[in-house]
């Protein structure tokens, strides 16, 4: 029953925005700079965008990763707010912009799509919040094992020996607050441990309840 109701509102959003042209953008372009407004709402439909900042010493803090079929920034439509962040194509993607009023038209009138955007909204706030918990109070450690249960639930691909995640250190370490040396050592020590498998481009998971169980002891 869940999934159909999923594939009607998955149904619903494409439709919507197949009345604008698709857009095509290579790994590594930005679609929209700190500071600028973005050119409407952005909907995903293949690839992955990252959204992030540029803190004072110059580092990348990543705050966010999208996959299809996501669409945002819903909080500079709805509210106004001037956009602060960079959006960078992370993969090659190809996107459909709608205008802002437009998708908040679409959304007043079809409550089940609303509904569902807030559903995976709290979802994403709820990780955001405990992100911010371990940034304020949790070790280099904790904050690791955090992201990559994070990468591993939303981005993880199933293999027999485990969950395969692509993540680059300097990417885990934009993600958690740290530097890429930092990343580094907290990743040998969780692979001295069994609870990681490195690889020359991927982390191995062999399990991820491992992993949450590793981290709540450890707080």
């Amino acid at each position: 029953m869940r999934c159909s109701v999923d594939k009607v509102i998955t149904d619903k959003i494409t439709s919507f925005f197949a009345a604008y042209p698709l857009r095509s953008y290579k790994k590594g372009q930005i679609l929209v700079q700190a500071g600028e407004n973005p050119p409407g709402i952005m909907y995903l439909v293949s690839g992955e965008i990252r959204q992030y900042d540029i803190v004072s010493n110059g580092d990348e803090v990543e705050v966010n990763v999208f996959k299809p079929p996501a669409f945002f920034p819903m909080s500079w439509a709805i509210t106004g707010t001037p956009n602060e962040y960079f959006f960078e194509a992370k993969t090659s993607i190809s996107i459909r912009v709608a205008p802002a009023q437009k998708t908040i038209e679409f959304l007043q009138t079809n409550p089940d799509v609303t509904f569902n955007l807030l559903s995976r909204l709290y979802s994403g706030t709820n990780g955001l919040l405990r992100r911010m918990v371990l940034l304020m109070s949790g070790s280099a450690e904790s904050r690791t094992v955090f992201e990559l249960i994070i990468a591993c639930r939303r981005f993880g691909k199933d293999q027999p020996g485990g969950t395969i995640i692509d993540l680059t250190e300097s990417e885990l370490g934009a993600r958690a607050g740290l530097t890429r040396e930092t990343i580094s050592r907290q990743l040998k020590k969780l692979a001295d441990k069994k609870l990681i498998d490195r690889t020359y481009k991927h982390i191995l998971v062999p399990d991820v309840t491992k992993l949450e169980e590793y981290i709540k002891s450890s707080l």
